[in-house]
This record gives C-alpha cells, sequence and structure tokens, in this order.
C-alpha cells in the first residue's frame, strides 16, 4: 500500500518526463543490443535513459530507483504510441523544434557558462543537449495530450475524497513550512531621454543594414534576445498570437523584406524584419535592445512604491486596490497580488521562494508588508512589495484544513487509476518488448506479458 501511494504522489513527475522517440521502426524481436525498451514503433535506448535520468535529476526530480523511472518511461511511451495515432491530438512537431532552441538558451542563463551547463546535465555537445529537449517536449507533449483526453471527465465527490484521506491518511506527505504572500510590482520607467538613445541606437543599426549590413550579422552583434541572437534574430513559424501585440502588430504590417522603425514592447525596443508570411504563419528576424533602467529611474519606482505601501499601512487603499491599480506583473495584479505556486495553490513551501523573497519577508509576521525591494526576474529589474497573508507551519496533512490538497490528491488517483485502465486495455494489442538489464524489476503492469505475446 505505501508503494501505491507513493506512485500517486510522484504521478506529476512522471507526466514530466517523458521517454525519448527515434526516427527507427522495429518488428517484433529486432531487438538489438543499446535499446532499453520498444513500444508500439516507439523507441527506447539506453542512452536516452540516461540523457533523461541526467535531465531530470537537474530539475529535482528523484530517479534513484531504475525500475520505477523505466516503468513511467514504459508507460508514458504507450500513451505517446496511441496519442500520435489519435487524429484529435494535434502534431506540433515544427513548433516544438523551435523552442527547443529557446528553452536551451534559457537554461543556460542559468549558469556561468555553456561548457558548465552541458557538464551539469552530461552532455558533450550544445546540439546533443538541444535535440535531447526537442525529444523530450515531443514525448511530453503528446504524452500530455493523451493522458489528457483518457482523464477529462475524472472527478471525486466529498464522501470520496474523505474516503481517501481515512485510507490513506497515515501514508500522507508532512506539510512543510508555508506562507500565503501577495505582491505588488514595479518596472522602473525609463526617462524619455534614456528612451531617445535606446531608438537612436537602433536607426543607426537599421541604417548600417540599408547600407549593405546583413541584418542577420547585425543580430548577432547587437541583439540581446537570448532565444534568437546566436541564430541572427530568426524566429520561423511563428503562429499568430504567440509572440507579443506591438511585436506582431509591426511584423505584420511589412512586406517581405521590409525593415521596422524601432518597435516598443515589454521586453524592449525591437528592429522587426518580415521574412516569409504564409496563412497563419510567418517568419521574422529582430535585434531586441534591452530597456535596463538605471540606477535613478530605479530610485524613482521605489519611491512611488513606497508612497503606495504609506496608503495601504494608513488603511487609505487596501492591498488589493493597490494590486490592482499599480502592479505591473499581469499574474497577480488582477488576484489581489497572491502569488501561487506550480500546482496553483496560494500556499508556497518557504524553501521553494526565490532567495529574494525568501530573505525580505524573514522576521516578519502574519499581515505585515516588507520594505520596498529591487530584485531582478529573468534579467528584468523591478521594484516590489510583499504582504504576509498567512504562516502556516509545519504539520501533518489534516482534512479539515487541507481540504483542497487532499482532493486533488485522490483526484490524481482517479486518474491514476483510469490511465492504468486504458493501459491494460490496449497492453494486448501492442507491441513491447524490455532490455534484460531490467530482469529483475518487478513492474506494476505485465509488460512482460504483452513482450512474449502472450
Amino acid at each position: 500500500m505505501k508503494r501505491q501511494i507513493k506512485f500517486i504522489l510522484v504521478l506529476t513527475f512522471v507526466l514530466s518526463f517523458f521517454g525519448i522517440k527515434t526516427n527507427a521502426q522495429l518488428k517484433p524481436g529486432d531487438l538489438v543490443d543499446g535499446i532499453a525498451a520498444v513500444v508500439g514503433d516507439e523507441i527506447v535506448l539506453e542512452s536516452d535513459v540516461q540523457d533523461q535520468a541526467n535531465y531530470a535529476k537537474q530539475q529535482g526530480a528523484d530517479v534513484s530507483n531504475k525500475c520505477e523511472f523505466m516503468e513511467g518511461i514504459i508507460s508514458n511511451k504507450l500513451l505517446i504510441y496511441e496519442a500520435k495515432r489519435d487524429t484529435l491530438i494535434e502534431n506540433r512537431s515544427a513548433a516544438i523544434k523551435e523552442n527547443a532552441t529557446a528553452k536551451y538558451n534559457q537554461i543556460l542563463g542559468q549558469f556561468p557558462n555553456e561548457k558548465t551547463m552541458l557538464d551539469a546535465y552530461k552532455f558533450r555537445t550544445p546540439s546533443e543537449m538541444k535535440t535531447a529537449i526537442e525529444k523530450i517536449d515531443t514525448d511530453n507533449y503528446y504524452g500530455q495530450m493523451k493522458y489528457g483526453r483518457i482523464t477529462d471527465k475524472a472527478d471525486v465527490t466529498p464522501n470520496e475524497v474523505t474516503d481517501f484521506f481515512n485510507t490513506y491518511r497515515f501514508q500522507l506527505p508532512q506539510v512543510k513550512d508555508e506562507v500565503s504572500l501577495s505582491q505588488i510590482v514595479m518596472y522602473p520607467k525609463l526617462t524619455n531621454e534614456h528612451k531617445d538613445e535606446i531608438i537612436a541606437k537602433l536607426k543607426k543599426i537599421k541604417e548600417d543594414i540599408q547600407n549593405g549590413e546583413s541584418f542577420e550579422s547585425q543580430a548577432r552583434i547587437y541583439s540581446e534576445d537570448p532565444g534568437s541572437a546566436a541564430n541572427g534574430g530568426l524566429y520561423k513559424n511563428i503562429a499568430r498570437g504567440k509572440m507579443v501585440k506591438p511585436f506582431e502588430a509591426a511584423a505584420l504590417n511589412l512586406q517581405e523584406g521590409e525593415i521596422s522603425d524601432p518597435v516598443e514592447s515589454e521586453f524592449g525596443y525591437h528592429l522587426i524584419q518580415l521574412v516569409k508570411k504564409s496563412g497563419k504563419m510567418y517568419d521574422a528576424r529582430h535585434i531586441l535592445l534591452k530597456a535596463v533602467p538605471n540606477a535613478a529611474e530605479i530610485a524613482t519606482a521605489k519611491k512611488e512604491l513606497d508612497s503606495i505601501r504609506s496608503l495601504i499601512i494608513n488603511e487609505r487603499m487596501t492591498f488589493k486596490e493597490a494590486a490592482f491599480r499599480f502592479s505591473d506583473d499581469k499574474q497577480t495584479k488582477f488576484n489581489a497580488g497572491v502569488i501561487t505556486g506550480e500546482d496553483g495553490s496560494d500556499k508556497i513551501e518557504k524553501l521553494n521562494l526565490p532567495p529574494t523573497i525568501s530573505y525580505q519577508i524573514a522576521g516578519h509576521h502574519k499581515g505585515e508588508i516588507t520594505n520596498v525591494f529591487e530584485e531582478t526576474v529573468q534579467d528584468r529589474k523591478m521594484v516590489a512589495i510583499v504582504k504576509i497573508n498567512d504562516i502556516i507551519d509545519a504539520h501533518q496533512l489534516d482534512i479539515t484544513t487541507d481540504y483542497s490538497r487532499i482532493k486533488q490528491m485522490a483526484l490524481n488517483k482517479r486518474k491514476n487509476e483510469m490511465v492504468e485502465k486504458y493501459v491494460k486495455e490496449k497492453l494486448p494489442h501492442i507491441f513491447v518488448s524490455i532490455n534484460d538489464r531490467y530482469k529483475d524489476c518487478t513492474f506494476r503492469t505485465d509488460w512482460r506479458k504483452a513482450d512474449t505475446g502472450n
């Protein structure tokens, strides 16, 4: 029973790290050395399993149980195999491939240099890591889409939640120290003089391009967009609605090959060149110069936010009203400034807080508001204040205080059962073969029954 509840609680992990696909096609009995498993025509190489394990470890997942990890891959490979045969699931290969480089660069931004990142993830070359990201994201997409289609009608009643709690109450995890927080975030505004400097620089770059320099080379030299600079500023197969509105409006108003004047967006200022437009998709290059505020501009923003803080403390305005009127954070301003975790809950483990916020709230009590502080998120400078709505000490999960969390666990169990039922129904009709390296594993599903064709 303990193993069963553990499987429920790691469901999110199983969904996040799907197996890797190769283009090879196998027939029953065609196993060769180096292949860990085959599910239908989906192949899992031993090297792929290791790549995924390395990638998962860096994301904080526990992969110490090789049998559990392998079964997660095999189970999801079956979903992926079925998803690719499901005509109601859209093929998004082109978009996933395009996003792989951007994700690679995003991860790179967390390391001092490329070699350190490749060593940490145990990849030999940038190309190898990008290919792995693309493969993982492809399988992740298909697996999640199929999982969603299987479980879209899943639900649990209050009585079922209570039954779940009574059955597993002594196996449920302890809640660690948590907090509930709200924030007001402001991005320092650039002065007109500062804006003019950036615009003038972009105009000079545009002039150089018109005088013979290539847009691609200028993007590599000047663009501050980590997702496209190394690729000459190019984004391919952009779907309408994907880019921020000012960028898209400017790009789609251009003729192919034409270059825009400087365009302002929330990310900074752009020069945009439309490369190709076809139906609802287009290719474009851009050169981004970020609007990085200077010390004086940051000081002005701090002073403004401090005045707002005073209005709240003096009860001339509620925190909710101030967040709606003044916060620049789109994710929280319409929700009273409440910060939510990855699971959508407003309760966040203290250990998972960003270091800056963790430091700022230290020593504060429920209901208090921090002083104005400065932080940088995804290379963007901002000033903020945080209100401590609640402080929840570590405790064992209890249905009277943690009903919504327990309900989600019960719902995950129901979904998991639906997927297991689906897998068992499909298993007799799908070829599955697992390498003898895993012969000592005791799997939850009898995969080897499908392996032998019995």
